[in-house]
């Protein structure tokens, strides 16, 4: 038999909401699903995988000519896509 303590929790109320309309549509109790979302969240801290960092390849950095410390330029090269160039 398992050991069971009940207990008290604050929860937003919608997340409450959804966490029985999720339970429900599973065919679980709202404890079971609770327990279910807690393991889950604990095995996967245990695991201490790191979070997958994307990592871009084919250089780096600004476009030739656009100064980095005027916003003007970085705007102009951001949202028009106006040649180097013409940012000169």
């Amino acid at each position: 038999m398992l050991d069971i303590m009940r207990t008290t929790v604050a929860i937003a109320d919608e997340l409450l909401a959804s966490a029985k309309a999720e339970a429900r549509q599973r065919g679980q109790t709202l404890g079971e699903y609770i327990e279910e979302a807690i393991r889950s969240q604990l095995a996967v801290r245990s695991q201490g995988t790191p979070p997958v960092v994307p990592v871009l390849r084919g250089g780096s950095g600004l476009r030739p000519g656009v100064d980095a410390s005027s916003y003007r330029t970085l705007l102009e090269a951001m949202e028009e896509g106006r040649p180097v160039e013409d940012l000169r």
